[in-house]
């Protein structure tokens, strides 16, 4: 039992590594891909989740992109600044604030998301659509296990 045990632990650690040096490397080259003068990833990645969704509430945009709400707030501002993004308030909650794309936003957008979409086909071509489906599937598993892992460590 022990030595199972052992072995999958090292094993979880080898697949950590791997699944760690591989998002890094993909999300440099989609990062690297899509840069445009005066936007960082983070700026790039609100704006994704606004053009992709629609208009969203500020702190549901750091939910997605894992940001704390303060980070978001600042690139809500200078995305504000730019033209690309207006705050609207929610008409029923009035503690809510709602960002979305301007139209010189969703223009912009319009024009760079294929190219974004082109280099995330690239760094992922070396999957077919088949393993692509099962990395889908396994990914999510994982992290809904870790989710749940992370809720009863909180409760517990």
């Amino acid at each position: 039992m022990k030595v199972s045990h052992e072995r999958d632990t090292q094993l979880a650690m080898h697949l950590y590594r791997v699944f760690a040096k591989s998002f890094k490397s993909v999300n440099e080259h989609v990062v690297n891909g899509s840069k445009i003068e005066g936007f960082n990833p983070t700026s790039f990645a609100v704006m994704e989740v606004l053009f992709y969704k629609g208009r969203q509430p500020i702190q549901q945009i750091g939910a997605q992109l894992l940001l704390q709400s303060g980070n978001v707030t600042y690139v809500v501002d200078k995305l504000v600044e730019k033209g690309y993004v207006r705050r609207r308030p929610c008409p029923e909650d009035r503690r809510v604030i709602y960002a979305e794309l301007t139209p010189s936003g969703e223009q912009l957008m319009q024009k760079l998301y294929p190219l974004h979409e082109q280099h995330i086909q690239h760094a992922l071509g070396g999957l077919d659509e088949e393993e692509k489906r099962q990395l889908i599937g396994l990914l999510g598993k994982m992290g809904k296990h870790a989710e749940l892992v992370q809720i009863v460590r909180q409760q517990g």
